[in-house]
């Protein structure tokens, strides 16, 4: 690409791409709606998630005063009784594949197993007096360990049960705590505190250890009690129940929004097909808003259902093995209070230093997380390979070039990092699926470009990759396939939304956005993967270009493969195979 073109797009980048879009993640242009649903007292609710191509995910809504758990599907608008004799369940946690219920009435922290109650831990079991009955668990957040925080309201307390199901109170003294929440990095535990309206903010350690308590933010809004339940997005963003309103506050504790809800808010969580609706719960029933910024995907199980089996695929086991040593929610890029999170997963057996491979994820540049690349990554940690599965922020959080920034700022951090996580520095990869592909794209073309690298940390380390593979992603943007769709719908078309404007109000940027148009002799092997239903237009003349240009390239074609066949078995594991042998020689 020519040095007048970059210079060019630099003034669109002030202009379009480095910035959020608003300080409020609330979609102020689609209205706060109530689901219509009765209830005596609808509590703490929670999303059911499942991995990609599942469509049965629900939202469970405890009625804590008549003693149901429902489950709403927003999709078909259904609703139905799933426990008819529930007893008081405040709140509830999906986490791991499992919902997790604080039974406020029993005084006991259970999980729901199909259609039975199973329990966990009484809160008489962390050493205090028997039969007190007013240690009732409030709300409760689950660790990316399994383990357990629940606030008990009246004796000022918050107690952790560990995975083992050891009980200790990680809190004293906070006055009545109330609404609980973890931070996106699991590093800061959030607590309301309901009379006072207050949230603070504790440094979580090991064992479900806290210190370092401080005020975090305080509603303002009069003498009315009630700062209740809590959640958190993807951005680290913390919002609390008040007695009106749901309030927003940043990472660094910068109030972003409040949501008025008809009547008193209690509790909130997202959920919807791509985490992007806030579900609250309160005296009016339950409503739902759309949001700018997504929900934290829940942590991942350890093993899946069969209910997660098809006839005609299913998916793959996430389950982690001994051999394999993970970290997850690392944080590898930090802009202001935003942190970029990615999951890196290491062998064990650490004879010499290993190759490593960033895995980034796809989803129109709009959606998804680096939790979909899990089962991907843990196979190929199996092969010998360091393996970092990365979020990035999203289109509707920070436009183009955010994302590629931060999968070059990962690349950075691996290579800075190198011997904390036994890696070879000289033997980084990266791969790529559909939109990020595009991205990987880039990451393999057009490690010079200067405002492609960003401000997330390491600047002075190379984000260069050695070697690259991309799935089903496009190589081209200014024409082919992205581009019309970008005319055929301008406001609407994943590019558009990412790059800002439509090709034909900024052509240029698209240019910029090409990996097509970054091919050099300098750019290191691309291979391609492809399902049978995917188009071959996406990087045919990219594959050409290549070949004229004498760079190792080629393409691999899937029988029956649709588009995210990746994700998905008996193709994963031949896909990994593929992975390894070109990886093998080029890495």
């Amino acid at each position: 690409m020519s040095n007048r073109l970059l210079s060019v797009v630099t003034v669109l980048f002030v202009c379009v791409s480095t910035g959020l879009f608003a300080a409020s993640p609330v979609d102020r242009s689609r209205k706060l709606l109530r689901v219509p649903m009765e209830f005596k007292l609808a509590d703490g609710p929670a999303w059911q998630y499942g991995p990609p191509g599942d469509y049965s995910r629900q939202l469970f809504v405890p009625d804590v005063k008549g003693e149901k758990l429902y489950q709403y599907n927003p999709k078909s608008g259904s609703t139905k009784v799933l426990l008819p004799q529930a007893g008081r369940i405040s709140a509830s946690f999906y986490s791991h594949g499992k919902l997790f219920l604080s039974e406020n009435g029993k005084r006991r922290i259970s999980r729901l197993e199909g259609k039975k109650i199973v329990p966990i831990a009484t809160t008489e079991q962390n050493g205090k007096k028997k039969n007190d009955p007013s240690r009732r668990p409030n709300d409760l957040v689950v660790d990316v360990q399994g383990g357990i925080y629940y606030t008990l309201t009246r004796q000022g307390e918050v107690v952790y049960i560990s995975p083992s199901g050891k009980q200790h109170v990680s809190v004293k003294n906070i006055k009545t705590p109330n609404g609980i929440i973890l931070s996106p990095d699991g590093k800061t535990l959030y607590v309301a505190a309901y009379t006072p309206k207050e949230i603070w903010a504790y440094n979580v350690k090991e064992k479900g250890g806290v210190s370092g308590g401080r005020l975090f933010a305080k509603m303002d809004d009069g003498k009315e009690k009630g700062a209740d339940g809590m959640t958190v997005d993807r951005a680290g963003n913390i919002y609390c129940a008040g007695p009106k309103h749901i309030w927003i506050w940043s990472p660094g504790g910068k109030l972003l929004d409040k949501i008025e809800v008809p009547t008193r808010p209690i509790n909130c969580t997202f959920g919807g097909m791509r985490l992007e609706t806030l579900f609250i719960t309160g005296m009016g029933g339950l409503y739902q808003q759309k949001m700018i910024i997504k929900g934290v995907a829940p942590n991942v199980p350890t093993a899946l259902h069969s209910r997660f089996e098809s006839r005609y695929f299913r998916y793959p086991s996430t389950f982690l093995p001994k051999t394999i040593e993970a970290h997850l929610n690392v944080v590898y890029a930090t802009y202001g209070d935003r942190k970029i999170l990615a999951d890196i997963f290491v062998p064990k057996a650490k004879t010499k230093l290993l190759p490593a491979i960033v895995l980034v994820h796809g989803g129109a540049w709009m959606n998804g997380g680096k939790d979909r690349f899990r089962a991907f990554a843990i196979k190929l940690a199996q092969k010998g390979y360091v393996t970092c599965a990365i979020e990035y922020r999203l289109s509707k959080e920070a436009r183009f070039p955010a994302a590629v920034q931060d999968c070059n700022a990962s690349v950075r951090f691996l290579r800075a990092h190198a011997k904390e996580y036994n890696i070879d520095p000289q033997r980084i990869g990266a791969v790529g699926s559909s939109a990020g592909g595009q991205l990987v794209g880039l990451m393999a073309t057009a490690p010079d470009v200067p405002e492609f690298q960003g401000k997330g940390g390491n600047a002075k380390v190379s984000s260069r990759v050695k070697a690259a593979i991309i799935l089903a992603g496009p190589m081209q943007m200014a024409t082919g396939l992205v581009a019309e769709n970008s005319r055929k719908s301008p406001k609407f078309s994943a590019a558009s939304i990412w790059l800002g404007k439509p090709i034909d109000k900024a052509p240029d940027l698209y240019k910029l956005a090409d990996p097509y148009l970054h091919l050099s002799k300098k750019t290191p092997p691309i291979l391609f993967l492809m399902g049978e239903f995917d188009r071959k237009d996406m990087n045919a003349l990219a594959r050409k270009k290549m070949k004229e240009l004498g760079i190792t390239t080629g393409l691999i074609t899937y029988p029956k493969g649709r588009h995210g066949f990746w994700n998905l078995l008996p193709w994963l594991d031949l896909v990994v195979v593929d992975i390894d042998l070109f990886f093998q020689k080029e890495l």
